[in-house]
């Protein structure tokens, strides 16, 4: 099909719309993004400021954890498959139809979690491990560069392993992971339906 105008190919309605949709979840994503992540850092800045270490090293493993499990939600969502979830929908199982709906936005929910929070808490991880390693040297004259390569060195290593266990286990359980991530949206439903009312 051609543009009578330019003579260049029209993409079918359909191709449109799909491309159209594509760039409207990129820019959604864009904007979540910038919001998650101006909130984290509020957030591990707001707690951070004039705590001890142990509650610093609790904030940053906090967010390598988060990144390791939304690492593995997304992993797990796409290796999902819908029919058990199906059985489980028609049972009435709490959290199935969400499963249901997690497994068929497979991509979004991939790109959400793996992209934007996954990517997030990596950032934030690293910049609080910075603010220890500062910390560090300022308190106990320590060698800068030393204590800066041990820590980002420590984060890097937690956070790549961590999601390298993850993978698998997100693999072998995806439909446990995946209904577990149902339940948890559910029960969120259902609170937010009852403080409406």
């Amino acid at each position: 099909m051609e543009d009578s105008s330019s003579g260049k190919p029209r993409l079918p309605k359909k191709d449109r719309g799909q491309k159209k949709s594509v760039l409207r979840w990129a820019v959604k994503l864009f904007v979540v993004t910038i919001f998650i992540s101006m909130f984290f850092s509020l957030l591990s800045q707001g707690i951070l400021k004039d705590v001890g270490y142990l509650v610093a090293f609790f904030v940053l493993a906090f967010f390598i954890l988060l990144g390791i499990i939304f690492d593995i939600i997304g992993v797990a969502v796409t290796s999902a498959s819908e029919p058990p979830f199906n059985s489980m929908a028609s049972r009435k199982v709490a959290g199935a139809r969400e499963a249901i709906i997690l497994v068929r936005r497979a991509d979004k929910v991939s790109s959400f979690c793996n992209d934007v929070v996954g990517d997030i808490s990596g950032i934030i991880s690293g910049s609080t491990g910075a603010l220890i390693a500062a910390a560090l040297v300022t308190d106990f004259s320590v060698n800068t560069v030393v204590v800066q390569l041990i820590i980002s060195g420590l984060v890097s290593g937690f956070t790549v392993g961590g999601k390298a266990l993850g993978k698998g286990v997100a693999i072998s359980h995806s439909t446990r992971i995946v209904h577990f991530t149902g339940k948890l949206i559910f029960v969120f439903k259902s609170i937010f339906l009852r403080s409406k009312k």
